[in-house]
């Protein structure tokens, strides 16, 4: 009787084991988000490995009375709506502006958040903190300043000028001045005086934005620049 309290400690110790260090690895994810000023920091990265470590140790191992009786049961059915799940609440975390969108990439790193805990759950040890190590270095590597893989970024600019031909020209032509390409433009007139440009533009990754508001600060026409 004492062989098989200990082996249930052991076993149950195991588990809890493999939960914690899903914790860890979420909480290793979610510090790099965090640190970037990331709508889902330190805490949702955790708990999103933890919970779906633990449905995945039920998910494997809850249900081992039931199979002694029906002798089958499909173990993969809780850990596939781990997945359907964990989509829904990564969709919260993406943000649509105009045309510009934000989130998707802490949407995809809470997605594979739960993997990682899935995969730790199953006792997958190398394969979870390997994915966990590897998704750190993919958001520190490719948001650095890596010169062959410079890409222009997209962004939406709200500015509000005179509302003349004159100056909708000026702006154009200045932001075709400083490299930035004009993709898409909607004007909103807001007063016979005023106007509202929504213009959507691809700016070179390198650029400082700070530098548009220089451009653009000594223009009388200009009342105000979002971007």
């Amino acid at each position: 009787m004492f062989e098989n309290v200990l082996q249930h400690i052991l076993t149950q110790g195991e588990f809890f084991l493999r939960i914690l260090i899903s914790g860890m690895c979420g909480m290793l994810i979610g510090y790099e988000r965090k640190n970037r000023l990331k709508e889902a920091g330190i805490r949702t990265h955790i708990i999103v490995a933890l919970g779906a470590s633990l449905m995945m140790v039920i998910s494997k191992y809850g249900f081992n009375d039931v199979l002694a009786e029906a002798g089958r049961a499909d173990a993969s059915r809780i850990a596939s709506q781990i997945v359907t799940g964990v989509g829904f609440l990564g969709a919260g975390t993406i943000f649509v502006r105009k045309q510009a969108i934000s989130g998707l990439t802490t949407a995809a790193g809470i997605w594979t958040t739960a993997g990682i805990g899935m995969a730790l759950g199953a006792g997958m040890y190398s394969v979870g903190i390997a994915t966990a190590v590897s998704v750190v270095l993919v958001q520190k590597i490719f948001h650095g300043d890596i010169r062959f893989l410079k890409t222009p970024s997209a962004e939406q600019l709200v500015i509000s000028a005179e509302n003349t031909p004159e100056a909708i020209d000026h702006i154009l032509n200045t932001l075709k001045e400083g490299d930035i390409e004009v993709l898409n433009v909607k004007t909103t007139t807001i007063s016979n005086e005023m106007i509202n440009l929504d213009i959507f533009a691809k700016i070179p990754r390198d650029y400082d934005k700070t530098e548009l508001l220089r451009m653009f600060s000594a223009d009388k026409k200009i009342t105000s620049i979002d971007f």
